[in-house]
């Protein structure tokens, strides 16, 4: 008697990468190794993140604070958890074993959100441009992660803050042989060019042609200096293109928030990079107003590096015309005892801060 067999209609598959995409903006939250080491779990220097295994709690609870905030993409914080930086901080026999459980920890949270999973790798700090033997050890090192991220299930992979393009084109490679959409975005340096002296739309075009879905750039510069690039660039490609930045108020004499310097603040050797920039950070507003901007030029994948918080990333979906659920708690100064509007507040404490608190701004004129 043959078997019975019964049909069930497939469930709806949803949107990828590209259909997003195509559909509007995607936004995608970084910046872990920063808040991390801000609240004290990972070390500013070698910047691994060791949080993975020692508290994969916290890694998922960032997780969904960026997605309450308007993430849609779950980055696995697997940056810098690769073999050239385990083996600087003795933990090289940790290699799978973090990238496994950071997959994870991205995984969960994901599918529980139905957000995109994406897996992600970064430059080795290891390549260099005339050294064949260094594009060896960078491709095992890229191969090695894709390899976990495939196993996990990514919706795509993310290859990010390549200064040197031909590292970037390296990376583009690896992923492309994965199946799996690519995203590459690079962190152009203080000269303005890539590390070889390719301009940032050369490198981009040399992406583009090689394969990539998406790209871009990401860390390094801030909004003010990152945006001028990427008109140049939205020109030079017909696909899609991803900013990242900083927030951090690079200029353009300091176009890098590794270059920027604070004559008022207190920085080891002068310089406010890594742990000193605070009195140099972006307000929310400012990247709501980056993003307006990059998505008027045609920047669908955007988001924020290395400082942000998630209350950068509910500007940055509030400027897209998003109310995240983090928006329901949106400033709303209308009941300030000393600011606010309400009828119900004290006259007397309203004067009080109108007289002594209104800025030179309000009162000139």
């Amino acid at each position: 008697m043959p078997i019975k067999t019964t049909t069930s209609k497939p469930s709806r598959k949803s949107p990828g990468l590209l259909e997003r995409l195509a559909a509007g903006p995607v936004i995608c939250a970084e910046g872990y190794l920063f808040e991390f080491e801000r609240r004290g779990y990972l070390q500013a220097g070698a910047f691994v993140p060791e949080i993975v295994l020692e508290h994969p709690d916290l890694v998922e609870g960032l997780h969904r604070d960026f997605v309450h905030a308007g993430s849609d993409v779950v980055e696995a914080f697997t940056y810098y958890a690769h073999r050239a930086k385990l083996k600087m901080v003795g933990r090289e026999k940790d290699l799978a074993k973090i990238n496994r459980a950071a997959l994870g920890v991205a995984r969960k949270v994901a599918r529980s959100t139905g957000t995109l999973l994406a897996g992600d790798i970064c430059n080795t700090s290891i390549y260099g441009a005339g050294e064949p033997a260094t594009h060896k050890q960078a491709k095992k090192i890229f191969e090695e992660q894709i390899g976990w991220a495939v196993d996990a299930g990514v919706d795509f992979i993310v290859g990010e803050t390549y200064s040197w393009g031909g590292e970037g084109l390296l990376a583009l490679e690896a992923i492309k042989r994965s199946g799996k959409p690519a995203v590459i975005t690079l962190a152009v340096p203080r000269e303005g060019q890539t590390r070889e002296g390719w301009t940032v739309s050369e490198a981009c075009k040399r992406l583009q042609d090689a394969g990539a879905d998406v790209v871009g750039l990401n860390c390094a510069r801030g909004p003010a200096t990152m945006l001028p690039l990427l008109r140049d660039l939205r020109a030079a490609v017909s696909c899609h293109v991803a900013a990242l930045p900083v927030p951090y108020r690079t200029t353009a004499a300091e176009p890098t928030f590794q270059s920027l310097s604070d004559a008022q603040g207190r920085s080891p050797d002068g310089r406010p990079f890594p742990t000193a920039l605070d009195p140099l950070l972006c307000s929310r507003y400012e990247i709501g107003e980056f993003g307006r901007a990059a998505f008027e030029l045609g920047v669908r994948y955007l988001g924020v590096c290395c400082g942000a918080g998630p209350h950068h990333i509910r500007s940055l979906a509030e400027a897209l015309g998003r109310r995240p659920p983090a928006s329901r708690y949106s400033p709303d100064m209308s009941k300030h005892i000393l600011f606010g509007t309400d009828k119900r507040l004290r006259q007397d404490n309203l004067e009080y801060g109108r007289r002594n608190y209104r800025s030179a701004t309000s009162t000139s004129g």
